[in-house]
Parts: structure tokens; sequence; C-alpha cells
């Protein structure tokens, strides 16, 4: 078997120039649908938070679940796609165990401990913001350039945030430091999977994104597990049917299913496209927050809505104008 070399050159972020209309349909739904069915996450986390369970048990329990599956596509996917197994080598596993451990571990870790603190409406926002983030990465390490839509798009993005934020914090004290430790930590995961996003895509283009998101989410699966064995006893594990049945459906319908659609999004239409066809995520997060959790909703909350997604939405015109 030959031993496949890993490409040097910088990774674009965008979608090749060969990508076909169908390539491109299919790649749009399958971010969307990615999208819509992450963002149910921030609810199912809520729900479980409600039933005494803390942020490091509950991500285990979730990767615990979602485990043998991911082996078991594995070895699906080295099986019938043999010309994509012949990629797999110590430095792209090696590759993909990082990049499991930045986008599916550590940005996941930050934003369920995140959700202890903030509302699921001022999570989803914050962590929707991240395609800004791959824009001004991309220009750290590919040397893009900064486009005044980059711009535009930063401070319009970040001003809705901080008027969510000031809503949120505002009550007292305790209400801003806690606002204030939720919004960092969600930052911080966005920085996180942007870091994910951008150095993605030359290892699914290689491995094909069943055998990259399978690596990557196993791993994740591997870090979670020894972080609860260091600061969990196992009988953290006994928890009730209603948790398991949350971090069920939290496994499968807010982890599998949409870390295949996402993987094979950035893998049909680029990084940069797949980041930023997410717009209706923040607002299938809200309308359920709302509905579901009780969450309050008001003038503070639909203008940093609208400014949000006006602010990503200016990247479109970016991604439009190169292409």
């Amino acid at each position: 078997m030959t031993t496949p070399t890993t490409p040097t050159a910088p990774i674009a972020t965008t979608a090749p120039p060969q990508t076909t209309a169908s390539q491109l349909r299919s790649g749009m739904l399958f971010a969307i649908a990615g999208t819509a069915l992450f963002s149910v996450k921030s609810i199912f986390i809520k729900l479980a938070f409600q039933q005494g369970i803390d942020a490091t048990t509950l991500l285990t329990l979730r990767m615990l679940i979602a485990m043998p599956f991911y082996l078991l596509i594995l070895g699906y996917a080295i099986k019938t796609r043999p010309h994509k197994a012949a990629f797999i080598t110590q430095k792209t596993v090696l590759q993909t165990i990082g990049l499991g451990f930045l986008g599916y571990y550590l940005a996941s870790w930050l934003d369920f401990v995140a959700l202890g603190y903030i509302t699921a409406q001022l999570e989803r926002l914050t962590l929707f913001t991240y395609p800004v983030m791959v824009a001004l990465l991309s220009w750290i390490f590919f040397r893009e350039k900064i486009t005044l839509n980059i711009i535009l798009s930063l401070i319009v993005s970040y001003a809705g945030i901080s008027l969510l934020f000031s809503s949120e914090s505002s009550a007292s004290t305790v209400a801003h430091a806690q606002t204030t430790s939720g919004a960092l930590l969600v930052a911080l995961a966005a920085l996180s999977f942007s870091i994910y996003v951008i150095f993605s895509k030359a290892l699914i283009t290689r491995l094909g994104s069943l055998i990259f998101t399978s690596i990557a989410m196993s791993s994740s699966s591997v870090f979670i597990s020894i972080h609860f064995l260091a600061t969990h006893p196992l009988s953290s594990l006994i928890v009730s049917a209603k948790l398991w049945g949350l971090a069920f459906l939290l496994a499968i319908f807010s982890t599998l299913i949409p870390s295949f659609l996402t993987s094979e999004a950035i893998h049909r239409i680029g990084a940069t496209r797949t980041s930023i066809t997410g717009t209706l995520g923040p607002v299938i997060t809200i309308l359920l927050a709302v509905n579901i959790l009780g969450e309050p909703f008001g003038w503070a909350q639909v203008i940093g809505l609208l400014l949000v997604l006006l602010g990503v939405s200016l990247l479109r015109i970016r991604t439009q104008k190169k292409e």
C-alpha cells in the first residue's frame, strides 16, 4: 500500500472552484440540517441541568452513548472506502485526533460549562459568531485579506452580543459575574471550534467525512472520559432515566447526526460556506428557549439577534465576491 503524503500547502477556507451546482445544493442542505440539529443541543443541556447534573458528567454520558456508533461507522467506512482508508497514516490520525480535541472535546466542554451561567439565547448567538473568527484566523494563518465586510461584520455582530450581554448582566453583581464568565467560556469555545473548521478541510478531503469524523469524535470521547475519571467518581454516572433520555437525544440528534452532516458539508462546499449557512441556528434556539425553557424575550433579544444575523450575513457578501 502506497503511503500518501499530507499536503503542506495552505488550506483554503472556501469551496474549491470545481464545486458543481449539485454539490453546492447538497452541501448547503447538509450544512443547514447540521446547524439546526446542533442548535437544539443548548435546549437539551439546559433541561438536563435542571435535573441537577454537571457539565462534565453530562458531556461524558453524551460521548459514551455516541462513541460505539462512531466506532461502527469507522469500521464500515474503512471496509467500504479503501481509497480513503489508504490515507490513514500515523500523521493523519494524529492530526485528526488533535482537531477532535479542539473541535469536539475542548469546544464542547467550554460550551457545556458556559450554559450553566448564561441563557441558551446568549450562548447560541455568541457561538454563532464563529464565522467572524474563521475569517480572522484565515487572515492570521493563510494571509487572506481583511476586507471592509469583515470589519463591519465584527463590529455589528459583537454589538448585538454586547446588547444581549448587558441585558442579562444588569440584574445584580452576581448576575454580571456569571454572565461574564459564561460569555467568555462560549467565546473560547467558538475560537476552538473555528480553529477546527479551518484546519479540517484538507483532512476531510483526504480521509472522507465518515472516517475523519469517526476518528475525531471517538478521540474526543476518550478525552472527556479521562477528564471525567480525573474529576469525578464512577458513581456520578448513576443518573435518572430522564437524564439518560436527554443524554441519548443529545448524543444522537445533536451530536452523531449533525457531526457527519457538517463534515460532509465542509467537504462539498468548503469551510467558509459551511460556517455562514447557519442563520437558522440562533432563531431555532431562541424560539425553543423561550417556549420550552421560559427564557425572557424582549427588545434587547430582538435587536441583538438581528444585529448578529446581519453581522454574520455580511461575510456571505465577501464569499460571493471571492467566487
